[in-house]
């Protein structure tokens, strides 16, 4: 199935003094792209809650059935086998949902009334991921960046040539990823809400142009003045 992207910007009305979305950045050109009226991300489904995945034990228990609880594999396709139930689908369920479907294969023929207990031997940390223009670019544990600020501080904050006016977040759900484009500046002086950000997001920090070229000047004025004067227009 294709995925379906969305695109807004967030942060877009100008205030006074303050920059929108970036205006020398092209968005949304992908034909698979669409943009939307929409004010802000979504939020997932689930928030919080733990999802199993591919390669994994898990430990199952059934009340008064010690003979088949104990340590299970789920394999690289997401898949688990159990006993009396057969090749069982892991990826995307709770602990709990798994529970209620293995209790559902074994009732009747096997259990009267079977209480099963599912239980992760090791949870992940759930994350998200920090890139482009950060000091430190790479994953950043969720639980204590909740907001795009915090996010982006966890990973070092922005780096030397950060485009604050050029940052990416983007999320998937239902099916459907959602890009949003926001002005952190913006943003940090109060002007806009700092956005919530969730397990799986993508954030990425643009780069920009402008203060790449004025270091590269600078790189040269020694060889051709000892005196420079530089009006320096970045970010305005």
């Amino acid at each position: 199935m294709s995925r379906i992207f969305t695109v807004f910007c967030a942060a877009a009305l100008i205030l006074p003094g303050v920059a929108g979305c970036s205006t020398t950045k092209v968005t949304a050109q992908d034909s698979s792209i669409e943009l939307t009226d929409l004010s802000e991300l979504p939020a997932p489904e689930a928030v919080g809650l733990y999802r199993l995945g591919p390669i994994q034990n898990l430990q199952i228990d059934v009340v008064g059935a010690e003979e088949i609880s104990g340590t299970y594999f789920v394999d690289d396709r997401g898949v688990v086998e159990f006993p009396y139930v057969g090749e069982v689908d892991v990826t995307g369920r709770t602990p709990s949902q798994l529970a209620s479907v293995l209790a559902s294969g074994l009732r009747g023929d096997y259990i009267v009334d079977p209480q099963v207990r599912v239980r992760p031997e090791e949870v992940t940390q759930p994350l998200i991921s920090v890139g482009g223009q950060v000091a430190k670019p790479g994953a950043v544990p969720a639980a204590i960046s909740e907001t795009l600020l915090r996010a982006v501080n966890n990973a070092g904050g922005l780096a030397e040539f950060a485009d604050s006016g050029d940052v990416l977040v983007q999320r998937e759900v239902q099916g459907r990823r959602y890009i949003g484009v926001y002005n952190l500046e913006a943003i940090q002086r109060g002007n806009y809400p700092d956005p919530a950000v969730y397990p799986n997001d993508i954030i990425t920090v643009g780069e920009s142009s402008r203060r790449r070229t004025l270091e590269t000047i600078l790189q040269y004025v020694p060889l051709l003045s000892s005196t420079a004067i530089l009006i320096d227009r970045v970010g305005r």
